[in-house]
């Protein structure tokens, strides 16, 4: 049993550092996009008064809210460079999800606000200053696009996504304030305005609900994206010494760093120091699964278990045939 603890404090610990460097870059990466961000939005909400335009006030308001999740981001990837305490066994890389559920919610929020006012302004649609709506536009365009690639080029953590879904959408209402300010300077009707923000909404609603049912996949902690659980399992048998692999459960600690707890039924408990490294290797190098609990069991134990229907072995995966059902979907751990 010596053996278990030492793999286990082998994979949390290269663990630990890995989602270290990541986070650390993540942080520096949004305060750099909040700062800039910042600045331009108290432009747009001066011009958007001035040409009295909701297309622009529109934008205006995305960029604070960006700057509102950029500064909840910075925050969640500085807390989830906290190391594992007794309080959080795992520390708090989970930090990151509850930033990106934050900025989903709020997004919802800034949508239902600016659809509410289209619709308003479609009935009683205002002159809007269409010179004004373009330079201004253009402006916004351009900073959009700059903190877009920076957050494009910095670690792609869930948490920098829900930021950059901010950044998006601020990038589109910067185009539809652009289209409308060119319309109306050209002489096209005002009530382009809301309708280029209605539009805007429905793109940013598509996204916000898909990163939405990323986050709750995590938080739910189902299976990690681009895992197979069945794949996991029959490598793991196919290695020399395993007859079976049974509670086996996988889950995300962050969108970076997955683990996996399991017990291994094994033909020898004395040889458990030499299959251990070998488990540890393909779920590092196959599956990219740094921290492992993995239990191991006498598999003459298991057999006679599975011999009495009332034992309760659960189900697993043997040498003997293919993945047959496998609960690799975290739960409490035993």
């Amino acid at each position: 049993m010596p053996d278990h603890h030492h793999g286990h404090d082998h994979s949390h610990s290269h663990n630990h550092s890995h989602s270290h460097s990541h986070n650390h870059g993540s942080g520096k990466t949004l305060l750099f996009a909040l700062i800039f961000t910042t600045a331009f939005a108290a432009v747009e909400v001066f011009g958007g008064l001035l040409a009295d335009s909701l297309a622009l006030l529109s934008d205006a308001g995305h960029m604070f809210t960006d700057s509102l999740s950029l500064g909840i981001g910075a925050f969640a990837a500085w807390l989830a460079k906290k190391p594992a305490s007794r309080q959080h066994s795992f520390g708090l890389k989970r930090a990151e999800m509850l930033g990106a559920l934050f900025n989903v919610i709020f997004m919802f929020g800034v949508i239902v606000f600016i659809a509410y006012e289209a619709v308003v302004r479609m009935n009683d649609t205002p002159q809007v200053a269409g010179g004004t709506v373009l330079t201004i536009g253009a402006l916004g365009l351009l900073v959009n696009l700059v903190v877009a690639w920076v957050l494009t080029r910095g670690e792609q953590t869930i948490n920098v996504r829900g930021a950059l879904l901010h950044v998006m959408g601020d990038l589109l209402g910067s185009v539809a304030a652009l289209a409308a300010g060119a319309i109306i300077y050209m002489g096209g009707p005002s009530i382009v305005d809301p309708i280029l923000s209605l539009l805007v909404c429905l793109l940013i609603l598509a996204s916000a609900v898909r990163l939405l049912r990323e986050v709750t996949h995590v938080l739910m902690e189902g299976v990690p994206r681009g895992i197979d659980a069945a794949e996991v399992g029959n490598a793991l048998v196919g290695i020399d010494g395993v007859r079976a692999i049974h509670d086996m459960h996988i889950w995300s600690l962050s969108s970076s760093s997955q683990a996996i707890a399991a017990h291994v039924d094994v033909e020898a408990l004395g040889r458990w120091h030499e299959i251990l490294p070998r488990l540890q290797t393909v779920l590092r190098e196959r599956f990219d699964i740094e921290h492992s609990t993995l239990q191991p069991e006498d598999a003459a134990i298991r057999l006679a278990c599975d011999a009495d229907p009332n034992c309760g072995a659960g189900d697993a995966v043997s040498q003997a045939g293919s993945f047959v059902t496998t609960r690799a979907k975290l739960q409490t751990r035993h």
